[in-house]
C-alpha cells in the first residue's frame, strides 16, 4: 500500500505510533502495522480508563483476581501489565527488525507519583521487572522531581518515555537527564546499545489554553496587538514543537553526545503527543502535517490515525518557516503571555488529568469487583 499516507511518512523519518490501547485489538493491530507503518504504542490513564471501565472487556479477568484477594491497583496493573505486554508481542518483530529503533509500548508509573522521584523510581524498576519485555517503555512525567528519576532509570538500562513535557527549558532539562544517564551507565561499564528513550511534547493542549487567550487580544486590543495575535493564533503550539526540534538537532550533534553515540548510544528522540485536534475549526490533521521530520515520532489518537490514512499529504515540513516559529513565540510576551506560565500550567493540569482517571479505574474496580475490601 505505497499510496497510503501513513507509509510515507517513514520515508521522511518519522515513525507513526498509536496513542491508544485494548484488550482486542491483536488482529487489527497486525493489520495496522502491516498496513498502515504503525510502529509503536501509547497508553496512559486516560486511555485505560475507557478501556477498562467503560467496556465490558475486563470484566472476566477481573472477578477471579478480586477473589483471590488483589486490591483494587494490584488488579489494574494486571490488567494493565497484560494490555502492554501482548502489544509489546505484536511489536516485536517491529523492535527486531528496526534493531531497537521503533516497536515500543508505554507503560505510566501512578500519576500519583509525579512529585515523588525515590517513588516514581521505585515503581519504575517494579514495572520494568514486572513487564519483561525489551520493547517497552515505563513513561515518566517531565516534572522536576521526575528529572533525577529519568537518570537514574536510563542508568540502570530501563527504557523511559518523558511524557507531560510542554516547555523548551524544560527538554533541555529532560535531554540532560537522559544524556547524564547514559553517561553513568558507561562509567560503570554496561552496554547502552539498546537502551531507548522518547521526549514526549504534549502539542495541542498549548493552543488549547493559548488560543482563548490570543482571541481576547485580537477582539479587545489595540490594532497592533490584534494584528501579533492573528498571527500567532492557532500557530503556538506547532511553534514552540519546531524550535523543540532545533534544540534536539542541537543536542545530539555535540561532541560530548558524539562520544557517546561511537560507544552504541542513540539519541533521544522528539515524540509528538496530544495531536488529536480539539478544535473543530482546524484540520483535524494539522499536529501530523506540520511536524513531519526526520528522527521523530509521532503518536496518534485512532481517529487521527484514520484521518491522515484518508486524506494526509506527507512532507518534510518540521524544519520549514523555522524563522517565523521563533518570532511567534517571541511575539507572546509583547501579548502580554508567558509561554514558561503557560507551560507550567499545562504540565499542572496533565498531572490533575491523568490522576483522575487513574483514580476512576481504582474507584471503580473496588466498588464492582468482589472481594475487594
Amino acid at each position: 500500500m505505497n499510496n497510503n499516507p501513513l507509509n510515507q511518512l517513514g520515508t521522511l523519518g518519522q515513525s507513526i505510533w498509536l496513542d491508544y490501547i485494548r484488550r482486542d485489538l491483536a488482529v487489527e493491530l497486525r493489520r495496522m502495522i502491516e498496513d498502515d507503518g504503525v510502529r509503536g504504542m501509547t497508553s496512559n490513564p486516560a486511555i485505560f480508563k475507557e478501556a477498562i471501565v467503560d467496556s465490558q472487556d475486563y470484566e472476566a479477568d477481573i472477578r477471579p483476581m478480586a477473589l483471590e484477594g488483589m486490591d483494587a491497583k494490584e488488579i489494574y496493573e494486571a490488567l494493565s501489565r497484560r494490555d502492554v505486554q501482548m502489544a509489546a508481542d505484536e511489536f516485536r518483530r517491529v523492535y527486531d527488525a528496526t534493531d531497537g529503533k521503533d516497536g515500543y509500548v508505554s507503560l505510566e508509573v501512578n500519576p500519583h507519583l509525579a512529585h515523588d522521584t525515590k517513588g516514581t523510581i521505585e515503581e519504575g524498576r517494579r514495572l520494568w521487572d514486572a513487564l519483561d519485555r525489551p520493547n517497552v517503555f515505563i513513561k515518566v512525567p517531565a516534572t522536576i522531581e521526575g528529572l533525577p528519576a529519568i537518570k537514574q532509570l536510563i542508568g540502570e538500562g530501563i527504557n523511559v518515555n518523558i511524557t507531560l513535557l510542554f516547555g523548551l527549558a524544560r527538554y533541555r532539562q529532560v535531554a540532560e537527564a537522559y544524556i547524564a544517564g547514559i553517561e553513568t551507565r558507561l562509567a560503570l561499564g554496561n552496554d547502552v546499545q539498546h537502551v531507548a528513550s522518547v521526549a514526549s511534547f504534549f502539542v495541542s493542549r498549548i493552543d488549547s489554553l493559548v488560543d482563548p487567550l490570543l482571541e481576547k487580544s485580537i477582539a479587545q486590543g489595540d490594532s497592533r496587538q490584534a494584528h501579533l495575535a492573528r498571527q500567532a493564533l492557532g500557530q503556538v503550539a506547532i511553534a514552540s514543537a519546531k524550535m523543540a526540534y532545533q534544540m534536539f538537532k542541537e543536542i545530539f550533534t555535540t561532541d560530548r553526545f558524539k562520544k557517546l553515540s561511537e560507544k552504541g548510544a542513540r539519541v533521544q528522540r522528539v515524540l509528538w503527543a496530544s495531536t488529536g485536534v480539539k478544535n473543530p475549526d482546524y484540520s483535524d490533521v494539522k499536529y501530523i502535517e506540520a511536524l513531519i521530520g526526520p528522527d521523530t515520532v509521532n503518536t496518534v489518537p485512532l481517529e487521527t490515525l484514520n484521518a491522515y490514512r484518508d486524506h494526509g499529504l506527507p512532507k518534510a515540513r518540521l524544519e520549514q518557516n523555522v524563522g517565523k516559529a521563533a518570532a511567534i513565540l517571541e511575539q507572546l510576551s509583547q501579548l502580554g503571555i508567558s509561554i514558561d506560565a503557560i507551560t507550567q500550567q499545562l504540565e499542572d493540569e496533565g498531572v490533575d488529568k491523568f490522576n483522575k482517571p487513574f483514580d476512576h479505574i481504582i474507584n471503580k474496580l473496588a466498588k464492582t469487583s468482589p472481594g475487594i475490601q
